[in-house]
């Protein structure tokens, strides 16, 4: 028996030992792609497929990155910049738009870590201006006025996380929420002039909901009015916030709302698809996208931080934070989250909503059982993408970070996300 019990007790022991000794991997360089288990050979699929987009015009560039075990398994740039004389390159500061929205949402976490608040907490508690909210009953597209209904009930945090709250999109919504938003002033948030973000949400909130809360799951300018609770909760702007409780400590030097004059010049260029030929040319500097649009945002001064999708990044940049997710909320030895609000913000938070054969988290897209037979992303996969063709996806059962980017709006080819998918799931060798 004494045996038995020492037997026990080192087992206990040995399992407590291995739980408090779990590496977290920093990101390195694999010595070859079999080091984080992949074939070469098999990899280059990647590049002919890259390439050929290239040489058919589809596309100027793109960078690519695949990252498993903490090792960089594949990490290539293709095509040119803002010419064809000039190549592409690795560390390409990129609008990474709607990407923006797992940080600032990573933010909203962090807050409620510290006690700010409860998920389920209204969001007025907070923001008075979102008190008694109301859903559009019927609309008028002549003079974009409108009638509308009590909301059932209070907007919570919950429904803005899980873009559940009933709020649409501005410039690029419904037909209805781009004209009462573009009456009511409100944007989108990027390539917009000298407007602050606390400003615009306060208009927002006396809005209209296109949905009962909690009813559907609705894409829209929710991440932006969290960015401003951060603001609030926080007592600093967003920026700032992201930029010391996040940025810095993750080593995230090139990842900024309006870069600084001496990382201007790596603002990778901006296409978009002639109408005749649907080959890319560089985007105007100005154009219309339901409303007035800066090609060149990022290297301006501006003032507004659009929690939903403001940000520009390097690929390798937003690779630290998504691995940082990937290892439970801390990267390089700094703790950002928990491993149990990681756990909450990857896993289904919408339930029975439907959203096809996903479902979503706490700022994530998630692939459920039925997701995982359209593509090879196993079940639990968190991802998601930004307006101007960049893409990532996190998959916790391959420990594996993958990100492709491309700067181009908009295009018919967007499948190419997809393909890249089937291609690094193709190489993998174990």
């Amino acid at each position: 028996m004494k045996k038995l019990i020492g037997l026990a007790g080192c087992i206990v022991l040995c399992c407590t030992g291995f739980a408090q000794t779990k590496t977290t991997p920093v990101i390195t360089a694999a010595t070859n792609p079999a080091a984080a288990g992949f074939s070469a050979d098999r990899l280059q699929r990647i590049d002919h497929l890259l390439q050929t987009y290239v040489d058919s015009g589809r596309m100027n560039g793109a960078v690519a990155l695949v990252i498993r075990h903490g090792k960089i398994a594949y990490y290539k740039s293709v095509g040119y910049d803002k010419n064809p004389s000039t190549p592409l390159q690795k560390d390409g500061i990129f609008r990474i738009a709607s990407q923006t929205k797992a940080i600032t949402s990573v933010a909203v976490m962090m807050l409620y870590e510290e006690g700010k608040f409860m998920l389920d907490d209204p969001i007025s508690n907070y923001l008075p201006e979102f008190r008694k909210p109301v859903v559009l009953d019927k609309f008028n597209k002549d003079d974009s006025s409108y009638t509308t209904v009590p909301a059932k009930r209070e907007i919570t945090i919950r429904d803005l996380l899980t873009h559940t709250s009933g709020i649409g999109y501005a410039q690029i919504g419904s037909p209805e929420a781009n004209a009462i938003y573009a009456k009511a002033g409100v944007v989108g948030g990027i390539g917009v002039g000298k407007i602050l973000l606390g400003d615009k949400m306060k208009v927002l909130g006396k809005l209209p909901l296109f949905h009962q809360p909690g009813e559907k799951f609705t894409y829209g300018l929710n991440t932006d009015v969290l960015g401003y609770l951060v603001e609030v909760a926080s007592g600093m702007p967003l920026d700032q916030f992201l930029r010391k409780r996040i940025f810095d400590p993750l080593g995230m030097k090139d990842t900024w709302f309006y870069l600084p004059k001496d990382k201007q010049h790596r603002l990778v260029m901006l296409y978009t698809e002639n109408a005749d030929t649907k080959k890319v040319i560089p985007m105007p500097e100005r154009i219309g996208i339901n409303g007035e649009f800066s090609r060149d945002y990022p290297a301006s001064d501006g003032t507004y931080f659009s929690g939903g999708g403001g940000l520009s990044s390097t690929i390798y940049d937003y690779a630290v934070f998504l691995q940082m997710l990937l290892n439970g909320g801390t990267y390089n030895g700094k703790r950002i989250l928990s491993h149990n609000s990681v756990r909450m913000m990857t896993m289904n938070q919408i339930g029975d909503i439907s959203r096809g054969a996903n479902k979503f988290g706490l700022g994530f897209g998630i692939t459920t059982e039925k997701g995982s037979a359209v593509l090879p992303t196993q079940e639990g996969t968190f991802e998601w993408g930004g307006m101007f063709a960049t893409t990532y996806w996190v998959d916790p059962k391959e420990d594996m970070v993958a990100l492709v980017y491309r700067n181009v709006y908009p295009t018919r080819w967007g499948n190419l996300g997809n393909l890249y998918k089937v291609l690094v799931y193709q190489a993998i060798n174990d």
